[in-house]
C-alpha cells in the first residue's frame, strides 16, 4: 500500500488525507502547530465548487455544522447606491451554498473527522530536511522526512500541503518564492455594526468604493464579518504587522472609508476586538510543485490573493483530484504528471484573474446583466473530475 506522508495540518493537507483514505492509501499529517490552531487565521468564504469537493469525501456535513450559508451577492457603489445582485453559486442546494467560516473553526473540523476515520495527525513537528533515496534504477525509490524535534517518517510520497510559507517548496524549489499581489488585506467582525444593510443574513455585499474594496456579511447571531482591500505597492514588514497597537488597523481604515457614502466605515469604526492584516501575495505561475517523490499542493504550490475567495476551494478540489489520480492512473510519476496535468490551467488561471483585480483593486461581483461571469478553464469538466466514482 503506498504511504504518504503529509507536511501540514491545514485546509489542503487535512482534505487531502481524507481524499488519500479514502482513495485506499495509509497517509499520516504532520503538522507544525501545537494544536488544531483553531485560533489561528481570520475567516473565509468556502464556495459551491469547495464544497462539492468535501461532499466527494463525505466531509460536507461535518463542515455544515460550523459558520453559516451565503445565498446570494449584491454590489454597492461608492454612494450606497445597488449596482447588482445575483444568486451566489449554487444555492438551491443546502449543503453547497457558500459558507462564511472561521478559517480555524475549519480546520478543526477537518482534523476532527480525519481522526474520527482514524488518521493520524502529528502536532508540533516542524519539518527541517526532506531526503529521496533511489530505488536502483536511479529513481527515487522512498522519500524521508526529518522533523526538528527528532522524528523521522519516510514513505512512498511527501505532500507539501504547509502554505505560502511552505518549508517543503523552500526545500524543494528553492529559487520560488511568492511575491506581494499589490494590497494589503484587512479582516475584522462586530456584534455592532450600526447600519441597516447589514441586518440581511445570507447575503454578502460587496462595496466598489474610491480607496478600498470592502466586503461584509452578516450570521443569523448578528455578527458582521467584513474585509477591506487596500491598494500598496509594497507589503507591510514583519515587524510592522506585530508592533501595531490594537486599534491602529481600524483608525487606519476609517477615514479612508468615510471618503464615500456606504456602511463600511461604521461597520469597521464598530469593531471593538483587533482587525487582523496580511499582505495579498501570490506564487508566481510556473513554480514546480514536483521533484521525485515530492508534490506540493494548496497554497504551497499555487496561493492566490483573496480577491476571488477561491483560496480554500482550489486546495480542496486539489485533494480530491489528487487521490483520484493516484488511484487511477498507474505509476507515481504518471498519476503526479496527470494531476499536475489536471490542476494547473485551473488554477493558475485564478491566481491571475484575483492578481489582476488585486492590482487594479476591483472587486468582483455579479455583472449588471445578471449574466453568469466568464467559465474558468476546466469548469465544464469539473463536475467529472471530481466526482467520486468516475474515473479520472
Amino acid at each position: 500500500m503506498t504511504r504518504v506522508l503529509v507536511v501540514g495540518g491545514g485546509i489542503a493537507g487535512t482534505a487531502a488525507a481524507l481524499a488519500l483514505r479514502k482513495a485506499g492509501l495509509e497517509v499520516a499529517v504532520y503538522e507544525a502547530h501545537p494544536d488544531r490552531a483553531e485560533d489561528l487565521g481570520a475567516f473565509l468564504t468556502l464556495a459551491s465548487n469547495g464544497l462539492r469537493a468535501l461532499a466527494q469525501i463525505d466531509a460536507c456535513e461535518a463542515v455544515a455544522s460550523v459558520g453559516f450559508p451565503l445565498t446570494s451577492m449584491r454590489v454597492v457603489d461608492a454612494t450606497g447606491a445597488e449596482a447588482a445582485r445575483a444568486p451566489l453559486g449554487e444555492a438551491a442546494d443546502p449543503l453547497l451554498r457558500y459558507r462564511c467560516l472561521r478559517r480555524g473553526e475549519l480546520n478543526a473540523t477537518l482534523q476532527a473527522e480525519a481522526a474520527r476515520r482514524g488518521i493520524t495527525i502529528v502536532h508540533g513537528a516542524r519539518l527541517v530536511s526532506v531526503e529521496q533515496e533511489p530505488d536502483g534504477t536511479g529513481a527515487p525509490g522512498t522519500v524521508t522526512a526529518r522533523f526538528a524535534d527528532g522524528r523521522v517518517a519516510t514513505g512512498d510520497l511527501l505532500l507539501g500541503a504547509d502554505g505560502l510559507n511552505s518549508t517543503v517548496r523552500r526545500l524543494t524549489a528553492p529559487g520560488a518564492r511568492p511575491r506581494h499581489a499589490g494590497q494589503h488585506v484587512f479582516y475584522g467582525c462586530t456584534a455592532d455594526a450600526p447600519v441597516s444593510d447589514v441586518d440581511e443574513t445570507a447575503c454578502v455585499t460587496m462595496t466598489r468604493g474610491s480607496t478600498a474594496a470592502f466586503g461584509h456579511m452578516t450570521s443569523p447571531e448578528g455578527e458582521t464579518f467584513w474585509f477591506a482591500r487596500v491598494g500598496a505597492d509594497a507589503p507591510l514588514t514583519a515587524d510592522e504587522i506585530a508592533h501595531a497597537g490594537p486599534g491602529h488597523w481600524r483608525d487606519l481604515l476609517v477615514p479612508l472609508l468615510r471618503a464615500d457614502r456606504t456602511a463600511a466605515a461604521d461597520v469597521v469604526a464598530a469593531t471593538k476586538d483587533p482587525v487582523l492584516v496580511t499582505n495579498a501575495t501570490e506564487v508566481p505561475n510556473g513554480t514546480p510543485w514536483r521533484l521525485g517523490r515530492t508534490l506540493l499542493i494548496g497554497d504551497a504550490a499555487h496561493a492566490a490573493s483573496p480577491a476571488t475567495g477561491q483560496g480554500a476551494s482550489m486546495a480542496l478540489e486539489d485533494a480530491v483530484i489528487l487521490a483520484k489520480c493516484l488511484r487511477d492512473v498507474p505509476g507515481l510519476a504518471s498519476a503526479l504528471a496527470r494531476y499536475e496535468e489536471l490542476r494547473r490551467p485551473r488554477v493558475e488561471h485564478n491566481t491571475t484573474v484575483s492578481g489582476t483585480i488585486s492590482r487594479g483593486v476591483h472587486t468582483p461581483g455579479p455583472r449588471p446583466s445578471g449574466g453568469p461571469p466568464p467559465a474558468r478553464p476546466g469548469d465544464d469538466e469539473l463536475l467529472g473530475l471530481l466526482e467520486w466514482d468516475a474515473r479520472i
